[in-house]
């Protein structure tokens, strides 16, 4: 039976309207609960907010220790000459026996070496490192050449050869006459950099589609499927990299996804993440947008350190012989590339996962034209990545079905479904919790005499404190991060960049907790978000 990949349109079951409602209910049930125990005995209220608390205090450890850890891993990755190992593998048995003895301890050289040994024996069942292709989609809607035009180049300067790269801009129709000329310009400015150009003109209003990234980025790839059948290429070592318009890859990081696909048997069921770091005009944006950017480039960071939970997120890389046989992402979705985690894993039947490639990708902060637009932009952003908890029910629906139509096994796929749905409930409920929850208690039973309660702030402050010294080897870490002050901005605006983590309480609020409030409530009640707003980055000269 073939299993049906895509979300529902129109009326939903009971049960996928029940998983849809579930992280709404939950995350406003858990406010609501800190307020009905706390009145009914501050004792319990008490103690049911201190294990909330305890797990932030937890999970900030973990945080500043997985950000430390997955920087240094980025770090050594970036020193890697990925192009030479890859030349490396086209005579693995060669190159085993020059480095074997060598005493160099860089970043996975014993890997490297066991890859080498290994396909040295097993020749054939490895593709040729010399016939393997990148196909670079960037989805574009109406941003203008200032744009486009550094991503584009960051392609063209990658240290993968540019005659086994087919670049494939893919734009809207509904970007009108300027994305027209935007994409006449590259295909003049870049004819004949890369093994072919193409241009690939998304129609709008096609049926079964919503307003998104998702229908163009599949559009395109159902293109290039046709492309390669007339050029006679084969489909088993072609590798799609999508891209956003504003994303500038690290030079090595075609040649870094490369290695990992020629050296990894199950390549086919692999997709292959890098860091998507929002750096690209960090001094430019507001300090809001600045927190967010950041924070968010550290989640990134510290998610390829946990690869049993790693997803897709933004940009990111797969085969193009198994997107086409599941017929690329999702149409119905705003949140293509988180979904398409959830879409590969039950194509694949439970044999697939996320490897992630330590070599950033760069994007551009939210950036408008006024600051007050920045906010509202910045806000739009955010809840859309939000209504990722919209795959709650996606996933739920097929986790809780007779065995015979269950596309993944339940204990795998089990404390995945409780993974999602706790991280979008703790992504509503936190910062709120955090930032107030001590005070319910004591307001709730002003009369009372209960010690407990009436401490409870103090304690929170406490354990606040200890939290806190996560956030600052964040900060120490995001100075290594961001790219060099540019020469416009004086020293000043480096001190701001310190300054401005005293405003984490208010966007931790103002943007992750009433963004994914808003995300799930409008779950609960049907209103399904169906038009990508794409988020406005202007570029500063």
């Amino acid at each position: 039976m073939r299993l049906n990949l895509e979300i529902p349109q129109g009326k939903r079951t009971k049960l996928y309207r029940f998983f849809e409602i579930l992280p709404g209910v939950i995350s406003y049930g858990a406010i609501i609960l800190l307020f009905l125990l706390s009145w009914l005995d501050p004792v319990i209220g008490s103690i049911y907010l201190f294990i909330l608390i305890a797990s932030t205090l937890v999970k900030a450890v973990g945080v500043a220790y997985r950000t430390v850890q997955g920087y240094n891993t980025m770090e050594r990755a970036g020193r890697v000459d990925w192009r030479k190992r890859n030349e490396d593998l086209e005579n693995p048995h060669a190159a085993y026996e020059r480095l074997h003895d060598d005493n160099n301890k860089s970043y996975h050289f014993a890997d490297h070496l066991e890859n080498l040994k290994i396909m040295a024996a097993m020749p054939g069942d490895f593709p040729d490192p010399k016939k393997v292709t990148h196909v670079v989609i960037m989805a574009a809607y109406d941003e203008g050449i200032e744009t486009i035009g550094p991503s584009v180049e960051a392609v063209k300067n990658s240290t993968f050869p540019n005659e086994r790269i087919i670049f494939a801009l893919a734009y809207e129709e509904r970007g009108g006459e300027a994305m027209e000329k935007t994409a006449s310009v590259v295909a003049e400015k870049y004819k004949g950099v890369f093994k072919d150009l193409l241009l690939i003109k998304h129609p709008a209003n096609l049926p079964g589609e919503v307003i998104g990234k998702g229908p163009n980025l599949t559009y395109a790839g159902q293109h290039i499927a046709k492309y390669v059948k007339k050029k006679n290429l084969s489909n088993e070592n072609i590798i799609v990299t999508s891209l956003d318009s504003d994303n500038r890859m690290a030079p090595k990081y075609l040649d870094s996804v490369a290695y990992e696909f020629i050296t990894h048997p199950n390549r086919q069921r692999l997709s292959y993440q890098p860091i998507s770091l929002f750096m690209n005009n960090i001094w430019d944006a507001p300090a809001p947008a600045r927190v967010i950017a950041i924070s968010n480039s550290f989640f990134n960071v510290i998610s390829t350190m946990r690869p049993h939970s790693l997803r897709n997120f933004a940009s990111h890389s797969q085969p193009l012989q198994a997107l086409e046989a599941m017929d690329f992402w999702s149409k119905r979705t705003i949140v293509e590339d988180g979904h398409q985690y959830w879409r590969s894993l039950f194509f694949f039947r439970g044999d697939y996962s996320v490897l992630p490639i330590r070599i950033p990708i760069y994007q551009d902060a939210v950036l408008d034209e006024t600051f007050w637009k920045t906010v509202k932009a910045q806000f739009i952003q955010v809840r859309r990545w939000d209504y990722g908890a919209s795959d709650v029910a996606y996933v739920g629906t097929k986790l809780f079905v007779p065995r015979d139509r269950r596309p993944v096994p339940f204990r795998q796929l089990f404390p995945k479904f409780v993974r999602l749905l706790d991280g979008h409930v703790t992504l509503a409920i936190l910062a709120p919790i955090v930032a107030f929850g001590g005070w319910i208690p004591m307001i709730m039973n002003a009369s009372s005499r209960a010690m407990v309660a009436f401490n409870l702030p103090n304690i929170v402050s406490v354990v606040e404190t200890f939290a806190s010294i996560g956030l600052i080897i964040s900060v120490l870490v995001s100075f290594r991060m961001i790219p060099k002050r540019p020469a416009k901005y004086k020293k000043e605006r480096s001190l701001s960049m310190v300054i401005q983590w005293v405003l984490m309480p208010v966007t931790s609020i103002l943007y992750q907790s009433i963004a994914a409030f808003y995300a799930q409530t409008r779950l609960m009640f049907g209103k399904y978000m169906e038009k990508f707003d794409v988020t406005k980055k202007v570029t500063k000269k």
